[in-house]
């Protein structure tokens, strides 16, 4: 496997632990009432990034989703009870990119992933791939995720509760350079071409979860590793456009 490497523009990011009390102000009451604390968090940060932007497409992204209603729907089902609607409709894992999409009314395209414990990983690539696509309309990723109900036993790699944006626009502030790698650590170089003077010089430190990783990098600027099932992911922060 060679290393795949991509640099994507951040203009904005935003970051919050799952809360029930997250300010969704912008969400009619009679929508937010029903709403869980993860599509609260996911909207909260969403709406942070690109509260003055018209039109965004939207690639969010989580592990589990809304495995929580879910399993009360499922709950509900096995002792004969009725299922509502309502409940059902707000389970899928898209749900979050329609409720936002209809408050602000914008039609833009919007995606959902889940591909596991590398699931924040692969929207950044997908996002990054939208964004190469058509640079003219910015692109805004949000990765909210929380622990699994018990029933499903213990699960490797868990993710950790909370919600993350980043939001890609020509008018960013800096880059977010990514490389996935084979097995046996980062192989060569794991920057993209940037120049001596834009690769860190510190050791990257490994972190559990890549939400960990990732907004670690961001919060810090320094690079971050995160490693699983062979692959490598690394991560570090570049100032200034392109």
């Amino acid at each position: 496997m060679h290393d795949l490497r991509w640099t994507m523009p951040v203009a904005r990011w935003s970051a919050t632990a799952a809360a029930a009390t997250a300010d969704i102000s912008f969400i009619e009451p009679i929508v937010r009432r029903r709403l869980s604390s993860l599509s609260r968090s996911a909207l909260k940060v969403a709406h942070d990034c690109v509260a003055e932007r018209n039109r965004v497409r939207v690639v969010f992204a989580s592990r589990h989703g809304e495995l929580r209603r879910t399993t009360d729907i499922l709950h509900a089902i096995s002792a004969g009870e009725s299922v509502s609607p309502t409940a059902f409709s707000l389970s899928v894992l898209n749900a979050m990119t329609g409720i936002f999409g209809i408050a602000r009314g914008d039609r833009s395209p919007a995606s959902a992933i889940s591909a596991g414990p590398q699931t924040l990983g692969f929207a950044l690539l997908e996002a990054h791939a939208q964004f190469e696509a058509d640079p003219s309309s910015p692109v805004l990723l949000v990765y909210a995720d929380e622990p699994a109900d018990a029933a499903y036993g213990t699960i490797e790699d868990e993710v950790q509760g909370g919600a993350l944006a980043i939001l890609l626009d020509t008018r960013a502030a800096g880059r977010l350079a990514c490389t996935i790698s084979a097995t046996g650590g980062l192989s060569g170089n794991p920057e993209p071409a940037l120049g001596p003077s834009l690769r860190p010089f510190a050791v990257p430190d490994t972190f559990l979860t890549q939400s960990e990783a990732i907004q670690r990098c961001l919060d810090t600027q320094a690079p971050a590793t995160w490693k699983n099932a062979g692959t490598t992911w690394h991560w570090s922060w570049h100032e200034g456009a392109a």
